[in-house]
């Protein structure tokens, strides 16, 4: 009984671990998209989300399955519930991603208003961050996860970046406000996967300890 139930997780950690592998890879198309203005490549990014919604609601079915099927207790049913508000953060990271796509097909035919530096650090920070909550996830590791957490605050702070720079174009040339904008919902969805990766550290360490915390309170 134990084994079918542990194997049962085992292919719950697995589907979490491939809809990461999604989104990761749909943030960093949809930044790498804007960056070479490659308007194919963003809407290859907007199709795909469908795919990356159908893996969370097959996630949740398993887990309804699972807890219906096993009946688990303590931390068991904590690990399955983790599981179910993580493919619900990670379906939410991976619309931010597509919210970037259509940013970039809006745009058009229209020129970055400059060179996009801090933009994609921001992608490439937030990926790692989700690439190591999951890490804290499958191996239950707390320690680790209060560590990405506090990454966020990088995030915020390149966002901080993003959002002072732009205004100096819009103060300085009313024409390049358009394109400052645009480049703003850029910058704040990219915050708001490094907000949801902290989400997940948080049902970690809940998983693990069965102790509720809010580390996102920016």
């Amino acid at each position: 009984m134990r084994r079918t139930f542990d194997q049962e997780l085992k292919h719950l950690q697995d589907d979490i671990l491939l809809m990461g592998s999604m989104t990761e890879k749909a943030v960093e198309r949809s930044v790498e998209a804007l960056r070479t203005r490659d308007v194919a490549m963003a809407k290859q990014v907007i199709a795909d989300d469908a795919e990356i919604n159908r893996t969370r609601f097959a996630i949740e079915d398993q887990c309804v399955a699972v807890i219906a099927q096993q009946q688990p207790m303590a931390r068991d049913l904590r690990r399955i519930t983790a599981a179910l508000i993580i493919a619900n953060e990670l379906e939410r990271m991976a619309d931010h991603a597509q919210g970037i796509a259509k940013i970039n097909v809006m745009m058009g035919a229209e020129p970055l208003l400059k060179p996009l530096v801090d933009i994609p650090r921001m992608a490439e920070k937030t990926i790692e961050m989700t690439h190591a909550a999951l890490d804290a996830f499958v191996r239950g590791d707390v320690e680790q996860a209060k560590r990405v957490a506090r990454d966020d605050d990088a995030v915020d702070a390149l966002y901080e970046q993003v959002y002072r720079e732009l205004l100096v174009f819009m103060f300085n040339d009313p024409h390049t406000i358009t394109r400052a904008t645009w480049l703003l919902w850029v910058a704040h969805n990219l915050e708001r996967v490094g907000d949801r990766a902290t989400n997940i550290c948080e049902r970690v360490v809940y998983m693990v300890s069965g102790e509720l915390v809010e580390y996102n309170i920016s």
